[in-house]
């Protein structure tokens, strides 16, 4: 059985307009440097945005959202920040910032599996279950 690994994360939140502080949560950027991951997994509840701001420009929120990711996995195609080191990246994408994309505070944890990890942290703090 593997060992636990220390983890970080951040939650991605959208805050149509920052003047309100109303947000919501669109994804999780998800740091280990022991099992070096670094990945970020965006799901976007466009009808939820929309509520806070139906002025919003999803077309242009989806591009900013896609280059998390795209940091995340490095390389000269993700611009020069895509050239850091891993745990550089997920630092400068968890930079406090007041835009209309910002994240969380950094939180950590342990786990064995970073991919169950992602996944229980979606389903914590991204999706929205249904009324009963």
């Amino acid at each position: 059985m593997r060992a636990h690994d220390a983890y970080d994360y951040a939650v991605i939140r959208v805050v149509p307009r920052v003047e309100r502080e109303e947000f919501v949560n669109v994804g999780v950027i998800l740091s280990c440097e022991a099992s070096r991951y670094l990945e970020a997994r965006i799901e976007l509840d466009e009808t939820r945005l929309l509520a806070l701001d139906p002025h919003l420009d999803m077309e242009a929120l989806r591009r900013h959202l896609d280059s998390i990711p795209a940091i995340c996995k490095g390389g000269a195609e993700a611009g020069p920040i895509g050239l850091l080191p891993p745990r550089a990246r997920f630092h400068w994408l968890t930079a406090k910032r007041s835009a209309i994309i910002q994240t969380s505070p950094v939180h950590m944890g342990k786990c064995a599996d970073m991919d169950a990890t992602m996944e229980h942290l979606l389903e914590r703090m991204v999706r929205v279950r249904p009324a009963p």
